[in-house]
Parts: structure tokens; sequence; C-alpha cells
């Protein structure tokens, strides 16, 4: 019997099933798309049941075509797979959702963060590498959800991620089964100890968050179920394989990129658009207070990385498409866009879009998405190209962080989906000044968990050496020092409007939402 291996990628827009070989050759894909909801200004909020359902489909849909194609869906010999790592949603006993889905697009917690980290504790950075509380921390929502949701209060028994969620109804179990790997623990925010790997009751007692509502850490790799014959009969796959724990999303990313040691940056150009460095573990010049990175664990043994992020990055760029071109239906109208841009100069003549559609953070939390400088002779190509411009802008920010505590970022590698646009790639590199490198499989989450299936049923050793084996360079971007240094000049004007000038506009602009 042939041995295959299946994996998903659930994230905030859509979710991806794909089933591989033994050789690690892709057989078959399918995703379909995820759905935002917006109650209320800052709110977004998403359904853990649909990630189930889409999951579910898409892994029958792969089983189909791999009988259309002649080959046996019960010879996968595992599941595997990742989610995002910044998002909770309430359980009860039958491990059934009693709460939204609510992930790192949510700010509703941004006061409550304020009070926290008012009081200057210094046990965040000790033990999980982040000094301070963040807006889209796990932790911040299952505060709100104790203090606000009579659901979860009256039956909620655990709070899950959105991978694990979907994993523990694939094997049937129940709410008291919750578990969660132990790179997407360090998602939480606070609560943990990031080196012990274990639960913090130092921090929770803190937080207010009992013990009991945590899930159980695991190893990606580890066994938490098998298949339910419910399950294997709506999938197409044979009853009692491995359910494996899963993973975070960021972290499959990077390892699907070939990033295995310490000192390399990696841009994860998905929905939330993340610059991260892996490192040794927590460099206290890149824990401090006002530096806006986030420091997690990885999917390996001791491997850590900090991030910096564009909240609505990635979604900025389906919003220009879908809201503001209304093409919602053609997922091809980013090459036309695209083409236009190519033809508009670096720094858009002075036009700039500032990013922050569901808000600010930090210096600029009450910043909010808009166009800026523009005239009669601007279109919606210069539009498209500020849109993507404005990710690199912030991108800037957190590389000045990285150097400044002697990090060397002469080359970053591109992944996720946006790693496909060529000029989005060339002028990151630009406004960065290093090279830029995309490999073949860019976006390769869902290939990584299929090799940590196959580790786990013995069939993979090495996890390291077989994604060696299977990734290959694609392309490289180099700067070119004369638009580097355009960019640094706009971008140091860009620091100084958005944090200085237009600070007062900014809070008249939230004051003016509420006006009826």
């Amino acid at each position: 019997m042939s041995k295959l291996y299946m994996g998903f990628d659930a994230g905030t827009q859509s979710v991806k099933v794909a089933v591989y070989d033994e050789q690690f050759n892709c057989l078959t894909s399918h995703s379909l798309p995820t759905h935002l909801h917006y109650p209320q200004p800052g709110w977004v909020e998403m359904s853990a049941d649909e990630f189930l359902e889409i999951t579910v489909k898409s892994m029958a849909a792969c089983a189909q075509s791999l009988r259309e194609m002649g080959r046996d869906p019960k010879d996968v010999c595992a599941v595997m797979g990742d989610g995002i790592i910044c998002g909770i949603v309430g359980v009860n006993a039958e491990g059934d959702a009693v709460t939204p889905y609510i992930n790192y697009l949510d700010s509703r917690t941004t006061p409550d963060v304020e009070a926290l980290n008012a009081r200057g504790l210094e046990i965040w950075g000790r033990e999980t590498g982040n000094s301070v509380a963040s807006p889209m921390f796990p932790a911040m929502f299952a505060r709100w959800f104790l203090k606000n949701n009579e659901a979860f209060n009256r039956v909620g028994v655990k709070f899950v991620h959105n991978a694990p969620y979907i994993l523990m109804h694939l094997a049937g179990l129940k709410g008291e089964d919750a578990f969660i790997d132990w790179g997407a623990m360090s998602g939480w925010g606070l609560g943990y100890d990031v080196q012990k790997k274990c639960w913090s009751d130092e921090q929770l007692e803190i937080l207010g968050i009992d013990r009991k509502y945590m899930p159980e850490i695991v190893k990606p790799w580890d066994k938490v179920g098998g298949l339910s014959e419910a399950m294997a009969e709506r999938t197409g796959l044979r009853a009692g394989i491995p359910i494996l724990g899963g993973a975070g999303d960021t972290m499959q990313s990077m390892l699907g990129s070939g990033i295995f040691e310490a000192g390399q940056g990696v841009d994860v150009a998905g929905t939330c658009a993340m610059f991260c460095v892996s490192t040794k573990g927590i460099i206290p010049e890149l824990s401090k207070p006002g530096t806006g990175l986030i420091f997690n664990s990885g999917t390996l043994p001791d491997t850590y990385f900090y991030w910096g992020f564009v909240r609505t990055g990635g979604l900025a760029l389906r919003w220009f498409k879908d809201n503001v071109c209304k093409k919602a239906d053609d997922a091809a109208y980013y090459g036309p866009m695209t083409e236009g841009a190519e033809k508009v100069p670096a720094g858009c003549r002075g036009v700039m879009f500032l990013p922050y559609l569901t808000g600010g953070s930090g210096e600029e939390k009450e910043a909010s998405g808009c166009f800026l400088n523009m005239t009669m002779d601007d279109d919606q190509f210069v539009m498209w190209r500020a849109v993507l411009e404005a990710i690199g802008y912030d991108y800037m920010g957190l590389a000045d962080s990285y150097r400044a505590a002697g990090v060397d970022l002469n080359r970053i590698t591109v992944t996720e989906g946006g790693s496909r646009n060529e000029l989005w790639n060339r002028i990151k590199s630009h406004m960065l000044g290093a090279d830029v490198v995309r490999f073949r499989n860019a976006g390769g989450a869902v290939l990584t968990n299929c090799i940590v299936a196959a580790h786990a049923v013995g069939d993979a050793p090495d996890v390291r050496k077989v994604l060696s084996d299977n990734i290959e360079r694609d392309a490289e971007y180099a700067p070119v020092p004369a638009l580097t240094s355009r960019y640094r000049t706009l971008y140091d004007m860009r620091q100084k409007l958005v944090r200085e000038d237009m600070k007062t506009a900014f809070s008249r602009l939230v004051a003016m939402r509420t006006i009826e």
C-alpha cells in the first residue's frame, strides 16, 4: 500500500487542504473561502464551525479527486493541520463553539490592554518574551469572554484555537480533551512560559483566567486521536488514521521557507502581513516595550522568532480589489492592477495609503485607513501601488528595530500568497535595502504539515532534511540604492505625518464615527 499524507491550512481568508505522496509531490488540493463579520467598529468575528465545515468539504473534495486519478483515499495515513496563532473560540463540554471565533483583526480589547500595560509588570517579558499586552492576543480575548460572554460563563469549558477545533472534531474529541501545540501556545501572547513550554500559573492568576480553561499543550506531531467513523464517512478517508496535534500557520510557513537557523528574516505575506526574524531565544533589546514586536516559539524544538505586523496587510489588498474596484468575484484582477502599477514611479509621487482598516496600534492606536495626497492625475493604479507600498513602510520600521538589535537583514525570504506578486517583491527589496528571495513552494505551510504527518508515522525522521530536499529557489530581487534612498526619505516624512501631524485628526475622525 502506498502512503499519502493530508494537511490543511486554516487561514483568515480561506482553508486549503492538500494531499502529498511519499515523494512529497502534491497530488491534489482544494480550498474554500471563509467569511469575516464586523458587528461593531473594531470588532471582527468568524465562525469556528465554518472553519470545520469547509475543511471537511475540502477533505472530501480531495478524496474524490484521488479516486478520479485512480488513487485510493484510504491510503492517507495521517492528518495534520495548522491555523491562526492569534485567535480563539470558547467551547462547551461537547467541544462545540459557544462563542464567536475572535482573531488578531479584532481590537475590542484595547481599553483592557491599556489598563493591563499601565501596571508595568515585568513577568510578561521574562516568561513570554512579550513585555506588553496587545489587543491581538488570545489572552485578552479570553478575558473579554469571561467578562462579557454569558454563554461561555454558563457552559464553557475550554478556549481553543481554530486548527485544534477542527482536529478535535475530526477525532470526535470532547471539550475536556482540548489541546494546543507548543508553538501555537505562544500565540496566546501572555499566560505561559515560552521556553518551558507550559502555562504560567502566576500569569494566569494576574490575567484572571482559571487554569481549567486552558488546553493541554502537546507536540505538533503527537497523535491526539484517530479519525472518527462519522468523519471517515464524510471525508472518504479511513477511520482511525492518526489526527495530529497541529501547528501555527506562521510557524509552518517559516519552516516551509527553509528557515531552520537563527538570524534569518521572513516576510509572511498573508492576511496579516508579518515580518519575522528567527532567533535562538529571547533578545532583551527586541523584547523592550515600544518595539511593537511579538515573540513566539517555533514548531521544532528550541526554535524561536520575533515578528512585527501590519494587522490588515494582506486583507487591505483584498479590500481594495473587492470593495474599491468592485472585483470581488474576479481573483485574477490583481494582475491588471499590478500591470498598471508597474508604470507608477516608486513613491507614487507622494500619494500614500495608511492600511489601518481595523484600527492602529501602539503610538498610532487611533489611526484609520485612508488615502492621502491625491490629485486629479491619480487613478486606480496609483492607489494600488500605494497600497502595496503601505505595507513596506511599516516593514521599514520593523527592519530598523531588528538591525538596531544586531540582526543581519541582508536577505529576506518571502512566503504566502503575496509572494507571488513580482512587483510587490521588488518594492519590498527597494524599501528594505535587502535581497528578497522567493522559493518555488512559497506558502508551503500545507506541504510542511504533510512532512510533519510523515514524521509522526515514522516516515520522515529528519524534518529539516526532508524540507530542505523539497524547497527550491524560484526568484531573487535586488535593491536599487537610489530607490532605497527615496523610500527612506518618504518613510521619515510619513512617520512624522502619522505620529505627530495627524494625531489630532485621527482622534477627531474616531469621534465622528459615533455621530448619528
